[in-house]
Parts: C-alpha cells; structure tokens; sequence
C-alpha cells in the first residue's frame, strides 16, 4: 500500500514521520550552507578592506545593500514560481547558484567585481527560504508548525557559526580569497544530495477566506495579507528589530578587532560562539515558548518576540559601550541570544493564517520589506555613521557608537510586535 501523501492531514505513521525528519534536516543544511555564504563576507572584511583599500561605507554596502536589493526584489518572483512548481527543484537550483557565485568571490579584484559576485550570491539565495518554508507548512500541522520552523530556523546560527569559523580560520591559515573558494565548493556538494533526499510534499491544509487549488492573483494575495492585522504589525516589528540585527551581525567582527584590538582567528572564535550557542537558544527558546504560550493564550505566540526584543536592547548597549572585553562578549552572548528569539513566530504565526497556495509569497513579502529595509539599510547606515564619526575625530570609537545607535530601532519593533498580538486569535477565528 503506498503511504498517503505528507501533508497537514498526514497521520503519525513511522515513514511518515521519518520523511519529516529527513526533510527537516536537508532544508536545515541548506538553510544552513545559505548563512555560511552571507557571514562569509562579515568575517573578512579587514583583510578585504585592507587589499581592496575599501572604506566602511563600501564594506556596509557590500554586507547590506548591494546584497539585499537583489535578495529581497528576487525572492517575490522566484516565490510565485514556488507556489507553482516544484519546490524542492528550486532550493537545489538555487543552492547550486549562490554556492557558485561564492566560491567566485575569491577572484574579486575590487569593489565592482566584488558587488557583482555578491549579486550572484543574492540570486542565489533569493530562491531557497520561502519555498523551504511552504515545504516545512506542508509537513507539519499548525499546532506544531512554529516549533518545526524554530527547529529549522537552527541553522541561521549553525550557519553563522560556521561561517565565522571557517571563513576566520581559512582566511587566517590560507587568505580570504581560498576561503571564499572553499566554501562556495562545500555548498556545491550538497546541491545533488537534496534532489535524492527531499520528497515534494501534497499542497494541504485548511485555509482562510482565499481557498482554492490554484495560487491567486497576485494583486488578490497582497490586498489579503495587507488586512491581516497580526502580518502587518509583525512585519512592522520585525523590520524594525532586523535593522539593528544585521547591523550587529555585520559589523561585530570589526567592532572587536578595531576597538578590544582581537586578532581574526579569535574573533572568529568568539563570534561563532556567540552566534552559533547564543542564536541557537535564542530561537530554539523562541519556538518552544511561542508554542506553549500560544496554548493558553494565541496572543502568547506574538508577545514572546516582543518581549525578548526590549530585553535585548540594555544587553546590546552594555556590549558595545562597556570597556572590559571580558564583560562585552558575555553580554554580547545575551543580546545574541534574545536577538534570535522572534524567528521562529514570524515565520510560523503567518503560515498559520494565510491559505496553503500563497504560503511561498507570504515567505517572500516577508524577506522583501524585512531584507530591504533591515539587511540593506543597517549594515550599510552603520558604516557610513562610522565613516562621520571617524571624520569628526572619533576613529578609534566611531564604530562603538555607531552601532549602540542603531541597536535603538529593536525598541520600536517591540513595540509594534507587542501591538500585533492584540490581533492574532481574532486573525484566527476570522480566516
């Protein structure tokens, strides 16, 4: 007898639950190969900076902009394509892609050539998260949804982990250019092992008030996500805190070797302590108290985020402001921690509201305004904020207070996280 189709309704048969587990973790090192690649580059930039003679400004564009226009922009097509088509197909395609275009970084030759590989990089990516996470919603049932895409989202501080380590490591070992090599070859490997391992799941589900086998205009799915008051403020929320995030995680790096004068090999150490052990409690923590907040109260599953949010903001300023190393990288694994707890709600909460055929665009809207604003923005505002300050007379601690400002905008995402779960179990009960 052949098993039923994996899907929402799917019972908790053995093969039912080991496609799941199969899936999970081959969209998790997928996911996880994704921010090797983007941390990559936040780990070598002085020795990029120093080669290419390269000023902050450049180096906040390269981890920010010039990476998140392409990222963002490209992911709500390539997400249409998913609600469409095969999406295990398109994570390999898009693996094989962005691994290329990384391991081609090493042959950059200035600021242009380096921009265009980070381009590549961005196609690349742009194509994997939400089509991973429409699979992922197909495979779980929403009672469990948040805490199988907390498990997954593991892999964001398993990839930066290894991305500051490996690319610290190779780079101090052998030069930045081999470890851009090195990796991006790493990635390419796996491309064959996901076509062989995922299985397609059934498009299933119950969902709201845009039911249908087919994915809807597109103009129809924005105007209904728009009127679901718990996206809108998430999103909101979200875009705020990820400003300060992708600053913090772009620009750690030279924060500790300019400012506590730390040689690479043991920034890349501590970071991938501090990102790899404190991300992951953060969003493992965020997943499972999300889900059993969420079981007293459907609100639980929003407020968790905010909360976590303004806790970090006091940890973040100590980090950057205090003057003993010691205590910065203890209270940066705090801020690190907290950072990482909104994950897997703002992920798992819309999948939970929205129909199974516009699961992959909700994905896509969400790293759209997220990216833009958060991955293009912060990194890049830090740096030339560095470059003022550094102009004023304040080189030596331009990036101390550069980066203690924009830490600043989490407060005002938790603010409207907070306010989006006024709305989340009236978004239930509606759709």
């Amino acid at each position: 007898m052949n098993s039923p189709p994996i899907g929402l309704t799917a019972p908790p048969t053995t093969s039912a639950a080991g496609l799941r587990r199969t899936m999970l973790v081959m969209l998790g090192l997928v996911s996880m190969f994704n921010y090797i690649d983007r941390t990559v580059l936040s780990v070598l930039q002085e020795p990029i900076k120093r080669e290419l003679a390269l000023s902050d400004g450049q180096l906040g564009l390269l981890t920010g902009l010039a990476f998140a226009l392409f990222y963002a922009t490209l992911s709500l097509p390539i997400a249409r394509l998913a609600d469409r088509f095969n999406r295990r197909n398109i994570i390999a395609a898009s693996l094989a892609t962005w691994s290329g275009m990384t391991a081609l970084s090493g042959l950059a030759t200035g600021f242009g050539s380096l921009v265009a590989f980070r381009i590549g990089v961005a196609l690349g990516e742009a194509g994997s998260v939400p089509a991973s996470h429409s699979i992922i919603a197909d495979y779980y049932p929403p009672e469990k949804r948040v805490t199988a895409l907390a498990l997954w989202g593991l892999a964001l501080p398993a990839g930066i982990m290894l991305g500051y380590a490996s690319g610290g490591w190779i780079a101090a070992a052998l030069g930045w250019r081999l470890a851009f090599g090195v990796i991006g070859v790493a990635g390419l490997a796996l491309a064959p092992l996901v076509l062989l391992l995922v299985r397609e799941p059934a498009r299933t589900g119950s969902g709201p008030s845009i039911r249908t086998e087919k994915a809807p205009p597109l103009g129809e799915a924005m105007r209904f996500l728009w009127r679901l008051r718990t996206y809108r403020y998430m999103l909101i929320g979200t875009t705020l805190h990820a400003f300060a995030q992708y600053a913090m995680m772009s620009w750690s790096a030279p924060f500790y070797m300019r400012v506590h004068h730390m040689p690479l090999a043991d920034v890349a150490s501590w970071l991938a302590l501090m990102n790899g052990l404190g991300g992951g409690i953060g969003i493992y923590l965020g997943g499972r108290l999300s889900d059993a907040a969420g079981s007293r109260n459907p609100a639980g599953r929003v407020w968790v985020s905010a909360a976590a949010m303004l806790l970090m903001v006091p940890a973040a300023l100590v980090q950057f402001l205090i003057p003993s190393l010691t205590a910065s990288l203890a209270f940066g694994f705090l801020a690190t921690m907290l950072m990482f707890f909104y994950y897997g709600p703002i992920i798992g909460v819309p999948q939970s509201v929205v129909p199974p055929r516009i699961r992959a665009l909700t994905s896509a809207v969400t790293l759209l305004v997220f990216n833009l604003f958060g991955l293009g923005l912060g990194p890049a505002v830090t740096g030339f904020l560095s470059d003022h300050l550094s102009a004023a007379g304040m080189e030596d601690t331009s990036l101390r207070y550069a980066l203690s400002a924009v830490v600043l905008f989490s407060l005002a995402g938790a603010g409207s996280i907070a306010w989006a779960s006024r709305f989340y179990a009236g978004d239930l009960k509606e759709h």
